[in-house]
């Protein structure tokens, strides 16, 4: 079986790693960010039929890094 919880931790660093590597750019934009957190939020709520547990977990991390990246910067 998959380790849900080892994908959830990884996507979430990933996802916070990248975001952290964007904001060094200089055409850096939070409001992009923002834009790109509502549509999470969209993809999240359409809860299509057998998405599964694995995906769940990388859409729900990469929320989760999103707002933390957000509530920092």
């Amino acid at each position: 079986m998959f380790d849900t919880e080892a994908l959830y931790k990884k996507n979430y660093e990933d996802t916070l790693a990248h975001l952290e590597y964007q904001k060094e750019r200089p055409d850096f934009d939070r409001e992009d960010v923002a834009q790109a957190l509502e549509a999470l939020y969209i993809y999240e709520g359409q809860d299509w039929d057998g998405r599964g547990e694995l995906k769940e977990a990388e859409i729900s991390s990469s929320i989760a890094a999103y707002e933390a990246f957000l509530s920092q910067n």
